[in-house]
């Protein structure tokens, strides 16, 4: 009698397991409440350091070409870079039909890679949602065959996987809309638009759906400040503030958001002191253009990750799925093989901070110029440092034979091992004043990135 009734509770607990984790799925879910602090805010931003940028629309269905011709640029802007007109570029939505999406598949796909967040373009500079929006008729529910919300269907399969969600949103640019900034072939010049017309009656309503229709929003990726003056921008974080007080606001508002977006693909040469992300492509754009297959290998994208969390960055890494909603097969392969590296070394990512060091980095080389005029950057490439308290993660990137020096350590260092030890065993070291040697394995234990620890007393 004992056992049934033990059996009895059993079930009930795991259909109430259940039913709380399906309601935590659910988009409707309350949004968060407000945190204490700023450093509360920022808190699970400064742990996940890897986050899945989605660049998705219906620019995927020309793939960077028009009328039989290669369109040059970045393939999410072909509708600017062709002059393409609102009333045709608008029939490409009569087309899209991603039949192939499985929004499980995504957040499995940045599961696997190790990544801890994700956004995805609610509405890019075309002016259509990717979602069921009430403010504009041209969105993928409306306007498709497809009739879907994908976003939904994230944001449930995020929660499945205790993903952080977010939206890109430009507030900004919108070609779509006479009054909206950029479209100048149809509508003329922007200063001659009633650009508050547009925001009141367009962006701004559709942030509130975002943040009403879709559970606990991370963040709101906001680009391109063009024409945000005056109140504009305040009137968009007032809307955050009230309606989502947890939801980060990126640096492209047009106002000071919670963290600092640096331009695309652009790695800062030293450490940064505030929060900041570096947005990145996988290849050369950002929405899919289908003769762009210039990927970035495992290795580089291991590299630029540590590169930059060792300057106290997160690294937001896109993807541009195809019209069928399927993200290219070169993506899943070369971020699956960050997450296997991640599954091994992730300790020395998530969470931690920027090195101690410094002129592991490069140095200015005062005969060269870079692209401002400035001094060029040399970069070094032999070895990068992230800590947590207690610990310096020494990334071999070039494995020295023999052993590893290293001078400016400050305090005495207590053990050195290898993180991909699961025993930890204690390397020979050898500490004079501020320098310590190592003596390490003959073969790399790893041949992207090896990482040595260094326990300190704290």
């Amino acid at each position: 009698m004992k056992r049934g009734i033990s059996r009895s509770l059993s079930l009930k607990v795991c259909l109430a397991l259940l039913s709380a984790g399906a309601a935590a799925a659910q988009p409707g879910a309350k949004p968060l409440p407000a945190p204490k602090s700023q450093d509360e805010k920022m808190q699970w931003f400064r742990q996940a350091k890897f986050g899945l940028f989605i660049h998705w629309g219906l620019y995927a269905i020309p793939a960077g070409e028009w009328k039989g011709q290669p369109i040059a640029g970045i393939g999410e802007w072909i509708m600017n870079r062709a002059k393409i007109p609102v009333k045709e570029y608008e029939q490409l939505a009569g087309q899209f039909n991603p039949v192939k999406f499985n929004a499980e598949e995504w957040v499995k796909m940045a599961e696997d890679a190790g990544m801890k967040y994700i956004v995805i373009t609610s509405k890019h500079h075309d002016g259509f949602a990717m979602y069921g929006s009430q403010a504009s008729k041209f969105n993928i529910v409306d306007a498709t065959p497809f009739k879907r919300d994908p976003l939904k269907e994230l944001a449930a399969a995020c929660a499945r996987h205790n993903i952080k969600f977010g939206f890109y949103y430009s507030q900004s640019q919108d070609w779509h809309e006479p009054n909206g900034a950029g479209n100048t072939w149809d509508f003329g010049a922007d200063d001659k638009k009633d650009y508050d017309q547009y925001l009141r009656g367009k962006a701004e309503p559709q942030v509130k759906e975002l943040l009403s229709n879709y559970g606990p929003v991370a963040l709101i990726w906001f680009d391109t400040a063009r024409m945000m003056t005056g109140d504009r921008a305040t009137r968009f974080i007032d809307i955050l503030h009230s309606m989502q007080p947890a939801t980060l606001i990126d640096g492209r508002l047009g106002a000071a958001g919670d963290y600092r977006s640096t331009g695309d693909n652009a790695i800062p040469n030293q450490p940064i002191q505030e929060d900041w992300e570096v947005p990145a492509t996988l290849n050369k754009t950002w929405g899919f253009k289908k003769d762009d297959t210039d990927w970035k290998t495992t290795a580089d994208l291991t590299f630029k990750l540590v590169d930059i969390v060792s300057k106290g960055g997160n690294y937001l890494l896109n993807v541009g799925p195809t019209s069928e909603g399927v993200i290219p097969q070169a993506s899943q392969d070369n971020l699956r093989g960050v997450g296997r590296w991640l599954k091994v070394n992730g300790e020395s990512i998530y969470g931690a901070g920027r090195t101690p060091f410094g002129s592991e980095l490069g140095a200015e080389d005062a005969t060269r110029k870079d692209k401002k005029g400035g001094p060029a950057f040399n970069q070094a490439i032999e070895w990068r440092c992230t800590t947590k308290p207690g610990k310096l993660f020494i990334h071999l990137f070039k494995y020295p034979n023999g052993g590893f020096e290293l001078s400016k350590v400050e305090g005495k260092v207590k053990k050195a091992y290898l993180l991909s030890d699961p025993k930890h065993s204690a390397l020979k070291m050898k500490q004079t004043g501020d320098k310590v040697s190592v003596t390490l394995p003959a073969k790399a234990p790893d041949t992207v990135d090896s990482v040595l620890v260094l326990e300190t007393a704290k």
